[in-house]
């Protein structure tokens, strides 16, 4: 391993949800012989230990979100109200996964009314200033903290496939820049955070707008040269457009911190196999041997 830190941010319930949908989808559910089920914290370390293996982080540390009331609920009160109530099977391994994350030593961050995201955004701010970090997630609105030294790698279908956005091949790969992710967001909206941006306006109207104006203010700016149609939409949607881009940008100054030190990736073998064996995950034991 280098010598250069190297620092993986894991958004948690990412990688659980992954875990318990990939399993679950046919009614398989894994319990312990107690009945406790476990599939998603089995799928969970499956994506995490191919993480480590694949990256070599030299420090982890695991983002959760902490409830559904946010500051962006405050904001807007539909905000992620589309989504269903988690699987009840799912409910017990919230806290389990997180005792099981503690037997490998892996710090545990959240923080009541913000998001995984923004725990994460102010962790990468804090340590990119003098190491290198990596975003471990499923969630593309992450990709708007890509700079020169925080990188994000989104999993993709099937185990150990990754979409690795960095600084120099952001532009080629999504057509803009990584700042202006919030804007394309605040115009196009977001279906699964369920907030609708500018009625009418889709990825590839937002996505010329930014090419062509730069920003939200660029495009206000300069409303009289776009198509009247488009004029007329965004003018309808001035307020939620704003609204929209409060709630897509990620709140990197979140009263959260996490001592290096307490990150080290250090694995204690003998730890981890009481808890796996407690879990009764017989092959993710095996492969730890």
């Amino acid at each position: 391993m280098s010598e250069k830190q190297n620092i993986m941010l894991v958004d948690g319930m990412a990688l659980l949800f992954r875990g318990f949908f990939a399993t679950s989808f046919r009614g398989n559910f894994m319990k312990t012989s107690q009945g406790v089920p476990t599939n998603g914290i089995f799928g969970f370390f499956k994506y995490l230990l191919n993480a480590i293996e694949t990256f070599q982080p030299s420090h982890v540390i695991c983002c959760w979100d902490m409830g559904s009331r946010t500051f962006r609920t405050d904001l807007y009160a539909q905000y992620k109200g589309n989504r269903e109530a988690p699987p009840e099977e799912l409910i017990p391994q919230f806290d389990l996964v997180k005792e099981a994350v503690e037997a490998f030593d892996i710090p545990n961050i959240g923080i009541e009314g913000y998001e995984a995201d923004d725990c994460i955004g102010t962790l990468a701010r804090q340590f990119g200033s003098m190491s290198d970090v990596l975003i471990l997630t499923g969630d593309q609105d992450i990709l708007q903290l890509v700079d020169e030294t925080i990188s994000v790698a989104i999993m993709k279908k099937g185990q150990g496939n990754y979409a690795v956005y960095r600084s120099h091949n952001f532009y080629q790969e999504r057509g803009l820049h990584p700042h202006q992710v919030v804007d394309l967001k605040a115009l196009m909206g977001d279906t699964s955070d369920n907030y609708p941006g500018v009625k009418g306006i889709g990825e590839k109207t937002a996505l010329k707008l930014l090419q062509e104006y730069h920003t939200i203010e660029g495009i206000l700016e300069n409303l009289e040269t776009v198509s009247k149609s488009i004029r007329g939409k965004i003018e309808r949607d001035l307020d939620m457009l704003h609204l929209s881009r409060k709630l897509a940008r990620i709140h990197c100054e979140v009263p959260v911190s996490c001592p290096l030190d307490e990150a080290l990736y250090k694995m204690d073998k003998e730890k981890v196999r009481v808890k796996f064996e407690e879990l009764e995950f017989k092959g993710l034991l095996k492969s730890l041997a």
